[in-house]
């Protein structure tokens, strides 16, 4: 069914992207209006799972992703420095998925490879033009845009969907409500090129560590480490961005001479938050525009990307005469496997490594590694921590 007007897609991310290659394979019409004047190349998601990846080669993308990324057929959780830990090895479910690994590789290679080929195959793409209002009624939405001379536009469309993040104006305009809460934390990244897998045995490119009184975490990437690190004790955010409190710890990572380089120290707080409702008549949320949660087992990225497919297959059904309110389904589906499967498990992530009790260490450690020695449950544990069982759960709802 041909529709008068275009979907309007509000955001260039991952989500926004991969959304528009959906409606490009599908024919169907749709501009994206992105806020920034180009993709931005700063560290954001850098993790793909398993059945993300199944999904970008569909589209074509997976290949030329994983040439720029780095497949990691493991992960780890680790005691320092003794450097005892619990592995999981992703070939276990070889069988469930095509691609049985983690792939590291930074979130902006996908967007740049997504946009290359939307714009060689004629996309719509509006690059600069920021979002400045919302109206809808029962035929369509109209939108309020200004560029970067604050020229003011107007556009209509069949629906729009809002992938613009953790700050999105399209659930902001439309009084989305967006509950939840920011944990006390300010985790600090730093990126540096020194090859800790040399000199930590063992080491798997994910790796989330314990240390005495605290915590932090490697993640390897093909031309460097993402160090997430935390402010010590009563150490306040200011002093622990020093360079010198930066080396001290790295320091109690590897102790070398001469001092690490570091190339990038960004501060950032961890929210736990999530949308009643995808949707809002004629306008939709995606990714983390929809939800936020801990970044321990990277999946807000990739549950964005999981949205964007169930609600470009959605769409489609309503473009080819099915009722509007089977929109009501990709709430349904998506929102629960949100909030049960990704925020849950991210927070049941992020509190186990924020223990400070020793002994309950231990026995963390200690059922991983049962868990590791039993094949069944290590089948069930990776179905789960790689985002296959979630999708499952969600397909299954009507």
């Amino acid at each position: 069914m041909k529709h008068s007007k275009p979907i309007i897609i509000i955001g260039a991310g991952p989500v926004g992207l991969t959304a528009a290659m959906l409606l490009q394979k599908r024919k169907i019409p749709f501009i994206l209006y992105e806020a920034a004047s180009e993709l931005p190349n700063d560290l954001r998601a850098s993790t793909f799972h398993p059945p993300t990846l199944d999904m970008l080669e569909t589209l074509g993308v997976a290949a030329p992703l994983i040439a720029q990324g780095l497949i990691s057929p493991t992960w780890q959780v680790r005691m320092h420095p003794s450097g005892e830990r619990a592995v999981f090895d992703l070939g276990v479910i070889n069988s469930e998925t095509g691609h049985p690994y983690r792939l590291q590789c930074e979130q902006s290679k996908l967007c740049r490879i997504m946009l290359d080929m939307l714009i060689a195959e004629g996309a719509d793409i509006r690059m600069g033009i920021k979002l400045d209002g919302v109206e809808q009624d029962d035929e369509g939405v109209r939108v309020t845009l200004s560029d970067s001379e604050n020229e003011v536009m107007t556009d209509e469309a069949a629906f729009l969907i809002g992938t613009d993040g953790a700050r999105s104006v399209v659930r902001s305009a439309l009084g989305f409500p967006f509950k939840g809460k920011t944990y006390p934390e300010t985790t600090i990244l730093a990126t540096t090129r020194f090859p800790f897998d040399q000199h930590l045995e063992g080491l798997s490119n994910v790796n989330y560590v314990w240390k005495d009184g605290g915590t932090f975490s490697l993640l390897r990437l093909p031309s460097l480490w993402r160090c997430s690190l935390y402010p010590d004790g009563e150490e306040s955010i200011e002093d622990a961005l020093e360079p010198a409190s930066i080396e001290r710890k790295l320091q109690e990572i590897v102790k070398i001479d001469g001092g690490h380089k570091v190339d990038q120290i960004r501060p950032y707080r961890i929210h736990m938050r999530i949308v009643d409702d995808y949707r809002s008549g004629r306008v939709l949320l995606a990714g983390d525009a929809a939800h936020l949660n801990s970044p321990s087992g990277g999946m807000g990225m990739n549950g964005g990307i999981h949205d964007a497919f169930e609600l470009v297959n959605t769409l489609e059904e309503i473009l080819n005469r099915a009722a509007l309110d089977r929109l009501d389904r990709y709430t349904r589906r998506r929102r629960p496997i949100a909030e049960q499967e990704i925020l849950t498990q991210a927070d049941r992530n992020r509190a186990r490594m924020q223990e400070r009790d020793p002994a309950k260490r231990r026995e963390s450690l200690q059922a991983l590694q049962r868990t590791v020695a039993d094949p069944d449950a290590a089948r069930e544990h990776l179905l789960r921590s790689s985002m296959i069982a979630g999708l499952r759960k969600a397909a299954e709802i009507a």
